[in-house]
């Protein structure tokens, strides 16, 4: 019987079924955030982990909870990578990952694999016994981890542990029983320990029917016998016109940096007197050229249109160079002026002269085994001997204009000077024996490069001097 009031109401009895407590929420609990210091065995609040399996208890715990959240901005998140490399780690005998191993059993870069380390340290999963070291001259040394059971994950499931020898340290302790409230919890993160779990494709796999195209006179799974239907007129089907379900990425093209970086490798081979800067350092200093769309030739002309700069008065190449382009990318802003700037450095025969002589390269013998044989394959195909002479069935005649032997850079299209270039590189007997058939300089330097045409002369030069040996194979 009720009572009116109530205050004669009296209290529910308490009785010794557990199943009346609350159970401990996770959300009560703090986010998991081991700082730095205590990512030590010797810092750490949680316990070893007896076994594989039950570290993988936990670190399922710790994905389902969502206490744990990386304090960076960048970089993957926790994730089924995650889990896998844990799975990998619950595995070894030894807890001493390599992050080369895991990369290579993983498929996936060093940088992901430190990423997802780091996780599991912050998380209270992974502390390290010993951190490696990567000491030039010594032997190097992958960093040892203890597998680790944080004290969140025993609050959380009502784990009661015991330190059976009080000589030891705290991480010793030992579990020796569980809360009825987190048996079926315990229960489930068993299911999830024993289960392999697998990373996700890094495509979606194209179906079947898309790849597949219908020709005429097919027949499709909807067909009758003895009907054959073709493709309609306006249909698109085997015309070519159908997009590809997985289309090639176009190439990547240089941004404003890669650029920068591009002409400073081109300034550092074309100018001696910069072989020492660096190339970091160079594209800095061309930053403002660069932007511009400038050569690297139109840079050479502009800095030494004053007078030849060669390598022995040169300290620092980069500020040299810094000072010469100082303002000019304002002074040539079209490419009609930087043109014509590089024409009149071209004029010069004081540049002509110091351009040959700084390219001059090879002063001596050759300390390279590789670049001497290089060159010396270079100077055996020079020195071949000429071929037998052709029928007269076999040749044909070439009509040539003598009124105007000199060809103009304008008359190569852009196929020859490419194809051209490929073979000088390959070859540069061919602009030597271009050079001393007759061609100019600035011909050669239009259709070969003028990369290609002063190496040439160089590798002529050094034969000459005596350098190279012929007889030598």
């Amino acid at each position: 019987m009720q009572y009116a009031t109530q205050s004669c109401q009296l209290p529910r009895a308490r009785t010794g079924d557990s199943r009346q407590k609350s159970t401990p929420q996770i959300t009560e609990l703090a986010p998991l955030n081991t700082p730095a210091n205590q990512q030590w065995i010797s810092t750490t609040t949680g316990r070893i982990a007896t076994d594989g399996y039950s570290w993988m208890q936990a670190v399922h715990w710790t994905s389902g909870s969502g206490l744990y959240t990386p304090n960076r901005n960048h970089g993957p998140k926790w994730g089924p990578t995650t889990i896998v490399i844990a799975q990998e780690i619950a595995n070894l005998t030894e807890c001493r990952p390599s992050v080369d191993y895991l990369a290579r059993k993983l498929r996936c870069s060093t940088r992901t694999i430190k990423y997802h380390l780091g996780m599991l340290r912050e998380a209270g999963l992974l502390v390290y016994r010993s951190k490696g070291n990567r000491i030039t001259g010594s032997i190097r040394h992958a960093s040892i981890y203890e597998r680790i059971i944080p004290t969140a994950f025993d609050e959380a499931l009502g784990i009661r542990c015991t330190l059976r020898d009080t000589t030891q340290p705290a991480y010793t302790r030992t579990p020796v029983g569980i809360a009825e409230e987190g048996r079926k919890l315990i229960g489930q993160l068993a299911k999830k320990a024993t289960r392999k779990t697998r990373r996700r494709a890094r495509r979606t796999p194209v179906s079947r029917g898309q790849r597949c195209t219908l020709r005429e006179g097919g027949t499709s799974a909807s067909s009758t016998a003895g009907t054959s239907t073709g493709p309609s007129e306006s249909s698109k089907l085997a015309s070519g016109t159908h997009s590809s379900p997985t289309p090639k990425q176009p190439k990547r093209t240089l941004n404003r940096v890669g650029r920068r970086y591009q002409l400073a490798g081109e300034l550092v081979a074309l100018m001696p007197w910069l072989s020492r800067a660096p190339k970091a350092r160079v594209a800095w200093v061309a930053r403002h050229v660069a932007d511009a769309g400038w050569t690297a030739l139109e840079v050479q002309a502009v800095v030494e249109q004053d007078r030849p700069i060669t390598d022995g008065t040169v300290r620092r190449g980069s500020a040299l160079l810094a000072c010469r382009l100082r303002g000019v990318h304002e002074l040539y802003n079209t490419p009609a002026r930087r043109q014509t700037a590089v024409a009149h450095w071209r004029d010069q025969r004081c540049n002509e002269h110091a351009r040959h002589e700084a390219y001059d390269l090879i002063s001596g013998p050759i300390s390279s085994s590789a670049v001497r044989r290089l060159v010396q394959g270079v100077v055996n195909r020079l020195h071949q001997p000429a071929p037998e002479p052709v029928s007269d069935e076999d040749t044909f005649t070439i009509t040539v204009d003598t009124d105007d032997a000199t060809v103009q850079p304008v008359d190569f299209d852009d196929d020859t000077i490419r194809e051209s270039q490929e073979a000088a590189i390959a070859n540069p007997s061919l602009v030597i024996a271009a050079l001393a058939g007759g061609m100019t300089e600035d011909t050669a330097n239009a259709l070969y490069g003028a990369g290609a045409v002063i190496r040439a002369q160089g590798i002529a030069r050094a034969t000459a001097r005596g350098y190279l040996r012929l007889d030598a194979r």
